[in-house]
């Protein structure tokens, strides 16, 4: 009867199942053979636990006590390449700041024996296309060859670049380095000024309009106490907002349209700005190179001129291309604040380095102006602030 139980459980042998009765010697084996594997399975079964509530829940335990597991499931940690994007928009920042206040420094000195500010912007136009020329004859950099449409387009940036640095090389001739870069600051003010002025539906919101005061009131109290104020000097100040303000918008607009890197984009509004200021220093300053040369060589400082007009030409280039990286790199309101934040940088660098009276409300208003600058970047990021009108890229 035993046999006849295990005989339907296990496989037929040999052509013949142990059922007919008859059992040959091999398949005493095989029935061994399967009885002890039976054996070892249901010697498993009964040694390994069944799952409790607690063994499921320790795999959990231990991922949330894993700080490997939890940030795997969490924010991803940083990899190398965003380290090194972060990396080097900072020694972008960095340069930007410390190129643009030496060039702001040395830019004056040379401003007080060569007054010739259109044949000193013209300068600084040619030293941005030599530079370019430079990089791109000994392959320092990649050469992006630019179409007869894509100098059309880039025109207007050139023009924009070239007529906000002659507005500001007058300003800087005519008033303090400090008190030029505290009315540069107002760009805001003037930005949604134009804004209703010449685009239709332009509209913005009350926080916007409200951090436009303290702007206004800060630049009015420094003006108020600021011994090198004229007017010339004010109003081209503000010129050079409006020039500089329309360039980053229109520079962020078409590098979103090609494929230009920052490098070519900005030699070729050199190139274009440099063909363009040339004529331009001829034509206003030409009948007094003689004279203002002649007048630094009797001083005997023709070599000092030549060596403060070549490392501001090369200190314009760099604070203008360190500009145009980082503005590649963030949004047009990230690099408002970062312009703030320069300036700051620049009125506390010439004001020890020249050292210019300040009064203790010129101080005040133009810890209040920039303040207003830095409120109305705020703003206009988590707001939008203008609706309607066109997007700064």
């Amino acid at each position: 009867m035993h046999r006849r139980a295990l005989g339907f459980v296990l496989a037929p042998v040999g052509g013949r199942s142990l059922r007919s009765g008859v059992v040959h010697p091999s398949h005493h084996l095989t029935r061994a053979t399967c009885c002890s594997e039976i054996g070892r399975r249901r010697c498993r079964r009964m040694r390994t636990p069944r799952p409790t509530d607690r063994t499921r829940c320790r795999p959990l335990r231990m991922a949330a006590s894993d700080p490997t597991a939890s940030s795997a499931a969490g924010t991803p940690e940083p990899t190398a390449k965003a380290v090194a994007q972060r990396t080097v928009l900072a020694l972008a920042v960095a340069c930007w700041y410390a190129a643009n206040i030496a060039f702001n420094i040395v830019n004056k000195m040379l401003m007080k024996f060569f007054p010739l500010f259109i044949t000193i912007t013209a300068v600084q136009m040619l030293s941005g296309a030599a530079i370019s020329l430079f990089l791109w004859t000994t392959r320092l950099h990649r050469f992006q060859r630019a179409t007869a449409a894509d100098l059309r387009k880039i025109y207007p940036l050139a023009l924009a670049h070239l007529f906000g640095n002659l507005f500001t090389n007058y300003s800087l001739r005519q008033m303090a380095v400090s008190f030029t870069h505290v009315v540069k600051a107002s760009e805001p003010f003037f930005s949604v000024v134009l804004a209703k002025m010449f685009l239709p539906g332009a509209a913005f919101t009350w926080p916007i309009y409200a951090s436009l005061v303290p702007i206004v009131v800060g630049v009015v109290m420094a003006s108020i106490t600021e011994v090198s104020f004229n007017w010339p000097g004010f109003l081209t100040a503000v010129a050079s907002n409006v020039s500089f303000q329309s360039r980053n918008v229109l520079s962020k607009k078409f590098m979103k349209g090609v494929s230009f890197d920052d490098v070519n984009l900005f030699g070729w509004i050199s190139c274009l700005a440099a063909a363009t200021a040339a004529p331009l220093a001829l034509l206003c300053d030409g009948a007094r190179y003689a004279a203002v040369w002649g007048a630094a060589a009797a001083g005997g400082g023709a070599a000092r001129l030549l060596l403060m007009l070549f490392s501001c030409g090369v200190l314009h280039y760099l604070y203008n291309q360190f500009s145009y990286i980082v503005l590649q790199r963030v949004s047009p309101v990230s690099h408002s604040i970062g312009n703030t934040v320069k300036r700051v940088a620049v009125i506390a660098s010439s004001v020890l380095f020249f050292r210019n009276p300040v009064s203790s409300q010129n101080m005040v208003g133009t810890a209040v102006a920039l303040a207003g600058v830095a409120v109305y970047s705020r703003v206009k990021s988590q707001r939008g602030g203008n609706s309607n009108a066109p997007s700064k890229g």
